[in-house]
């Protein structure tokens, strides 16, 4: 039976029912990855009423979807490109997002855009700004966010003083969003699970199942207990973003889709380093750099680089750290420095391999394929348009499926915890009330789960003690840790430190101040013995000296090997090399 929407739990008992059920009999698809997109095709393909099963090697979210700028947007530089199509797109996206699928996870953020060039400047950016406000109008939704406006030096200023007056003549302020890129992807998931989905991490697709020509199905070995299963399917679905041409390999023979990585390193720094009261663009001589409000932080980024190595722990340098501060302290007042950053994470953008060498020039846009009769393929696109390629993906799986498949309707669709959320934020001081917490911490759960609070403060009810904050993270309660590993799918200290709270990048200590008293919450629901409490704690205190060390290095080469040397606490197992 499936679960009341909104309910759905991602707990290890849900897990493995879910690996029981894929098993056990023939789905119409399985869906290969689970960050941004394959969790979209998951949901748009059990909202059309096909039996689906996904499988994420890792954590959920735990590659490029968990790593990204965390922005909602149009892509104002695609317009320089006279890439309309794509822009329109985003900025549908962008309203549907904000006002109807997760009212409780996206929200508008301002970002101001300071002038330097006297004359031609203010003319060429204002006019694309009219572009993307009107291009947002034309897709007949509301936008969900102010129109742009026009300052003076003096005006940009008194709302960002951190600014260095003599960095820029003027400013122009626009608005985009903001989303917790990792809790969306978790969240998807969820829903699509409400809708009868079957969903489990750290299981790898080590092989395909084929008759003839066709894929049949996958082989998986569930990398929690070593336990190898065939998973059959009307249809295959690829959607392992950077990881797109390994799984092709799988198939044997040339791809019809190759993607290229490129690196863009964030910085997070605190709140109170920069003065201001909305966030800023930069142009860059390669991109652009934004500085993002991020809670009692900011988020600055991103950098553009090809990257050929290590694609799991993508590792930033010294010189990619170096790189950002750099330019944003050219229009700094008070310039920022290492000791500053309170955490740094990289993540890969898979790009649409073309001719061009240079990663900031490769398509954004995305491809669907279908190679060989039982695989669709897709790839390429941003964050933003997930929802389109999960689409255009689901479309593919119904072409081949040579049945009657219904349209898309996850653009009707709201996510868990978004239905009542509004109202619930209208009565956040009677929840305070009536909870014994604080209104802020409200604030803070209803901007994490929605409607889904409810859930949260029963575990609160139930153990006083999980109203307490984290000590050394007190942004976060004790109970979002237990919530994690009983409601959303978190196997690992890693998991919950990383994706489902944001310690790991948030606070100076990246995390090992909480580790011990983390790893304790979540030994109940996980079931785990001293020993793995211990493992857990051991290896997230070398994942995060490594990849402090890494941060040392000069160059990709040396950065990538120091951060490989922090093993993963569950090893991968070896693909097939037998293909026949």
């Amino acid at each position: 039976m499936t679960a009341r929407m909104g309910t759905a739990r991602l707990g290890p008992a849900e897990r493995s029912a879910a690996l029981a059920q894929m098993e056990s009999a023939e789905l119409d698809v399985v869906v290969i990855g689970g960050g941004v997109v394959g969790a979209g095709v998951a949901l748009d393909a059990t909202t059309r009423g096909l039996s689906v099963g996904l499988l994420e090697a890792r954590d959920f979210a735990s590659g490029t979807s968990s790593r990204s700028s965390k922005l909602i947007h149009g892509g104002l530089r695609y317009l320089e490109q006279l890439n309309f199509d794509l822009v329109r797109e985003a900025l549908q996206e962008r309203a549907l997002l904000l006002q109807r699928i997760a009212p409780h996870l996206v929200r508008p953020v301002p970002f101001l855009f300071p002038l330097t060039h006297l004359g031609w400047e203010r003319p060429y950016v204002g006019t694309g700004l009219v572009m993307y406000d009107t291009l947002g109008f034309s897709t007949g939704l509301a936008r969900g966010v102010p129109g742009h406006r026009h300052l003076s030096r003096r005006r940009a200023l008194r709302l960002a003083p951190a600014l260095r007056r003599t960095a820029f003549s003027g400013a122009v302020q626009y608005w985009d969003a903001q989303v917790d890129d990792a809790r969306y992807v978790m969240t998807m998931l969820r829903t699509a699970a409400g809708y009868g989905a079957h969903v489990a991490s750290r299981a790898q697709v080590t092989g395909f199942l084929r008759e003839g020509e066709r894929v049949t199905g996958v082989r998986v070995r569930d990398l929690e207990t070593g336990t190898d299963l065939e998973v059959r399917a009307r249809q295959v679905v690829n959607a392992t973003g950077v990881w797109t041409d390994e799984i092709q390999e799988l198939v044997g023979g040339r791809g019809q889709i190759h993607v290229r990585a490129s690196k863009g390193v964030h910085l997070v720094v605190p709140r109170d380093r920069i003065h201001s009261l909305t966030g800023i663009i930069l142009r860059t001589e390669k991109s652009v750099l934004f500085v993002i409000p991020w809670g009692r932080h900011w988020i600055i980024g991103t950098t553009d680089t090809r990257w050929d190595l290590d694609k799991v722990h993508p590792a930033a340098s010294r010189s990619d750290i170096d790189y950002v501060l750099e330019h944003v302290n050219a229009v700094l007042s008070v310039p920022l420095t290492r000791d500053d950053v309170e955490g740094v994470y990289a993540g890969l953008r898979p790009l649409l391999s073309g001719e061009s060498e240079e990663t900031s020039k490769l398509s954004r846009e995305h491809v669907v394929a279908h190679p060989v009769p039982g695989l669709v393929m897709v790839a390429g696109g941003k964050y933003t348009t997930y929802r389109v390629m999960a689409k255009d993906a689901v479309d593919a799986v119904a072409h081949g499926l040579h049945q009657r498949v219904p349209p898309s309707c996850t653009d009707r669709i709201p996510l868990a915890g978004a239905e009542g959320h509004q109202a619930l934020w209208n009565s956040r001081e009677r929840l305070a009330r009536s909870s014994g917490l604080h209104v802020a911490r409200i604030e803070h759960l209803l901007q994490r789960y929605g409607s889904m609070i409810d859930e949260v403060l029963a575990l609160i009810e139930e153990d006083p003690s999980l109203g307490r904050p984290l000590t050394g993270a007190d942004d976060y309660l004790r109970a979002e840790v237990v919530y994690a590993a009983t409601h959303e799918g978190a196997r690992h200290l890693n998991d919950v430190l990383a994706r489902r709270t944001h310690i790991a990048i948030e606070t100076f200590h990246r995390g090992l101040a909480v580790a011990e008293e983390a790893a304790a919450l979540l030994a109940g629901p996980l079931e785990w013995d001293d020993e793995q409490v211990k493992r857990e704690i051991e290896y997230y205190t070398k994942r995060v000296e490594a990849e402090r060390l890494s941060q040392e290095q000069d160059t990709d080469h040396e950065a990538d090997a120091i951060r490989l040397g922090a093993p993963d606490i569950v090893p991968f197992a070896a693909p097939e090399t037998n293909l026949a």
